[in-house]
């Protein structure tokens, strides 16, 4: 069963092919696998299949290493475009793959660089049943009031402008409470940021996962609270990880721009495959 380990900005998957698998992934088999120690330690996992579309290059799963399943990644669908153009995949500089969140287009732009268009994004969602148009809401977590900004991004985003003290959050400790409030019915991931200018420094705790190095829609979401509230795109978002770019439209059209790996490539064992069987 081999896999190729990956990372963009310090966000590392296990990225596997459908045709490779001698099994269905269950939560149980995601968790193991992503697991540390004990498995492949990973923020989470990229199934690729082919597409049965011919408009599309392949269709990507992701999966959490709490075993669910996210809708859409922007790191990791950027390394799976990259995975799939050096894998053989496709040729093309451009293509679409297709995601639970709906198809997103990346474009290569460099050995190990690409751009992604994430579609539209928008403050109105059933991630937030309760909320305005304006996506604008008010909760309380850590003994503290929060006001946030919810995007919807192909997931959930709940954005939360910092005026200061955001280096000295203990998101392990505000994170689980936020991504799990009952404003939220289907758990939310959480950015932390503050503006100066057109560059925004963001930290993230996702949803599934807990504080990440980085995320793609993270620094999307970020990028999106930010331009609603005045600040000049395009957008430099500063991750724990590294830098992406974010581009937002007038009408909140969403573009990113960043950089991945390749880490290692493997195979795991007889012995570790039978006992995921």
């Amino acid at each position: 069963m081999r896999f190729e380990k990956w990372q963009a900005l310090g966000n590392d998957y296990i990225i596997l092919e459908r045709q490779g698998l001698p099994f269905e992934l269950t939560p149980k088999r995601v968790r193991r696998l992503c697991a540390a120690h004990f498995g492949a330690h990973s923020d989470g996992i990229l199934l690729l299949s082919p597409s049965e579309d011919p408009a599309h290059v392949a269709t990507l799963q992701i999966f959490n290493p709490d075993g669910s399943e996210a809708d859409l990644s922007g790191n990791g669908a950027r390394q799976a475009a990259l995975y799939l153009r050096s894998a053989g995949w496709t040729d093309d500089d451009g293509f679409s793959i297709v995601t639970a969140a709906g198809a997103v287009k990346p474009t290569i732009t460099g050995p190990g660089t690409a751009t992604m268009d994430l579609g539209q994004a928008s403050t109105r969602s059933d991630d937030f049943p309760s909320g305005d148009e304006d996506g604008r809401g008010e909760l309380s977590a850590g003994e503290r009031e929060w006001a946030f900004q919810h995007v919807a991004v192909g997931n959930p985003q709940c954005a939360i402008e910092v005026e200061s003290g955001l280096e000295e959050l203990d998101l392990s400790a505000i994170g689980p409470e936020i991504e799990n409030h009952a404003l939220f019915p289907n758990r939310t991931n959480v950015s932390f940021w503050h503006a100066k200018g057109s560059r925004v420094r963001a930290r993230i705790f996702e949803r599934g996962v807990g504080e990440t190095l980085s995320s793609g829609t993270g620094a999307a979401g970020a990028a999106v609270s930010a331009y609603l509230r005045g600040s000049p795109g395009p957008h430099t978002v500063e991750l724990d990880g590294g830098e992406l770019e974010v581009t937002v439209s007038a009408d909140l059209e969403l573009r990113i721009a960043g950089a991945a790996e390749p880490v290692f490539s493997g195979e795991f064992s007889p012995e570790f495959v039978r006992s995921l069987e």
